[in-house]
């Protein structure tokens, strides 16, 4: 739609056909750019905003040393991780936030050290969504860690 078009236009909207036509242009656009923004030391990344040292990466906005993840926003020290928000050393995680040293877990909430878990809020030391304690925690996901390859 054009800028000039007045306020009866503007009032009036888009057409369906203009509407999808617009937001496919825009969504071509969005996808084809590459470049970062405002980003410091961030190696082979794509469309980051306000990123410092990550690697490997796209679209993540306010991340810090994020390496292999997509579509995060405001997490630190993660890996091969998606759609994360306000997230801190997570491994192959997707979808969750406000959480904290999670390893392959999806979906979970204001979680803390929390192993092959989904859906769970609000949860610390949980492997496979069911509680243990700290040692036996730490222990445990050692060695699945490294039987993984998530060392």
């Amino acid at each position: 739609m054009a800028a000039s078009a007045g306020p009866k236009a503007a009032a009036a909207g888009p057409s369906r056909a203009e509407f999808e036509a617009e937001l496919k242009s825009l969504v071509q656009a969005h996808e084809q750019s590459s470049a970062n923004e405002r980003c410091v030391e961030c190696a082979a990344c794509e469309r980051c905003r306000d990123c410092t040292f990550c690697k490997g990466s796209k679209a993540l906005v306010r991340c810090h040393y994020c390496v292999d993840s997509q579509r995060c926003v405001d997490s630190t020290h993660c890996r091969a991780s998606r759609d994360l928000v306000a997230c801190n050393h997570c491994v192959a995680c997707e979808r969750c936030a406000q959480s904290s040293f999670l390893v392959r877990s999806i979906d979970c909430n204001g979680c803390t050290y929390c192993f092959g878990c989904v859906g769970l809020s609000r949860k610390d030391f949980h492997i496979l969504n069911r509680p243990y304690d700290r040692s036996a925690y730490f222990a445990l996901t050692a060695r699945l860690a490294r039987e993984l390859g998530l060392g």
